[in-house]
């Protein structure tokens, strides 16, 4: 008569680790892809960064041709956003501030562009129902000497 063998009441867990690992490898590779957006080289300024983490804020990029994207929340960052002119930017902007009132708008410009472009595009979204508009800059590079 074979003797019976113990069940074995344990699991190994190194092929869920392995996985594990991969899949972080993976999420930390793509996450700074996601953070993409409209390329704008923006400005350089030292300003404190936004203490107040909203969830979906309304981003306005331009581009150093000039041309408008409006975007979002953090969930769509991964593509352009939709591409708007100026007379179609106060309509798009002003269907999203009515849906969601106290939305946190910015404006991401490229440093090329002239203080009139900018200054178009946060007027139209101020008659669109923006009670404030932020500006989106990069840090400035600090040199020790």
């Amino acid at each position: 008569m074979a003797k019976r063998r113990k069940p074995m009441s344990e699991i190994n867990v190194v092929p869920y680790i392995d996985v594990m690992l991969v899949l972080l490898v993976i999420f930390m590779a793509t996450a700074p892809l996601l953070t993409q957006g409209v390329i704008v080289d923006l400005p350089n300024a030292p300003s404190e960064p936004i203490t107040e983490q909203a969830d979906d804020p309304l981003v306005v990029s331009i581009r150093a041709d000039g041309a408008l994207f409006v975007n979002l929340g953090i969930q769509n960052a991964d593509d352009e956003g939709t591409r708007v002119t100026i007379y179609s930017l106060e309509d798009q902007a002003g269907r999203i501030l009515r849906a969601r009132p106290g939305v946190p708008v910015y404006v991401k410009a490229d440093h090329k562009l002239d203080y009139g472009t900018v200054v178009r595009v946060m007027s139209v979204l101020q008659k669109s129902g923006a009670e404030s508009v932020g500006l989106i800059t990069d840090p400035p590079d600090l040199v020790d000497g």
